[in-house]
């Protein structure tokens, strides 16, 4: 089994793999679902993995995204401009990390991608592409993680987009921060997929089947008295 030291290396990392939100937005309360929870609740996520969470923000075991700091997009190749970059203004999620148990929860509305081209951005959100007004919700519920060194992992879980839900890796690195704060990380975290997988089939001539989305994410521990 891990040391305890490892463990909270783990928190340490998985809190930004989220990627993605201030989950809290207020000192938190296990009964409080809407505040934790409102994103996850609409038969997507296990009712005891949301349990996980809510148990996590009662015992101080849930840890808070610095959302202003933090961002998550995507690259493609583009046979018209070569690379287009995306990014995801509108996202929220949580990490429940209590001992040896760990949960990871994002929700990512498409719709708020925006690009580095807005004639392509357009075409990514039509039909063909995202589909967001079909397919409003990209979720991420983690299933696992295994150290590749002291510093880097790699996390399992299942992502659902454009409808459909595929198993995927992340690749991690983290990096700690003095200067972020209490239990301050820097996380960089990215997976390759292959948007046909999920339906997105469509704009071929576009842009490229194989996707990279990456994360940058910093992140400080949540504590009743607010971070």
């Amino acid at each position: 089994g891990y040391s305890m030291n490892r463990w909270i290396l783990l928190g340490r990392l998985l809190i930004p793999v989220l990627l993605l939100a201030d989950l809290v937005s207020a000192p938190a309360r296990a009964d409080d679902d809407d505040a934790l929870c409102g994103a996850f609740q609409d038969g997507q996520v296990e009712q005891s993995i949301l349990d996980t969470m809510l148990n996590a923000a009662e015992k101080g075991y849930l840890y808070r995204i610095q959302s202003r700091t933090s961002r998550v997009g995507f690259c493609i190749d583009s046979t018209l401009l070569k690379r287009v970059e995306g990014e995801f203004t509108d996202f929220q999620g949580g990490l429940a990390m209590d001992q040896h148990k760990g949960q990871v929860l994002v929700a990512v509305k498409s719709a708020s991608l925006k690009t580095n081209d807005q004639l392509v951005g357009s075409l990514i959100k039509s039909s063909q592409f995202f589909d967001v007004e079909n397919f409003p919700d990209i979720l991420f519920v983690s299933k696992g993680f295994e150290w590749t060194d002291s510093n880097s992992a790699v996390m399992k879980g299942d992502l659902t987009l454009h409808g459909i839900t595929r198993a995927v890796t992340f690749t991690v690195e983290l990096q700690e921060e003095s200067a972020a704060g209490n239990n301050g990380v820097l996380v960089k975290a990215s997976t390759r997929l292959q948007r046909s997988d999920f339906g997105m089939d469509g704009l071929s001539s576009l842009v490229s089947d194989t996707v990279q989305l990456c994360m940058t994410v910093r992140a400080n521990r949540y504590s009743a008295g607010g971070v």
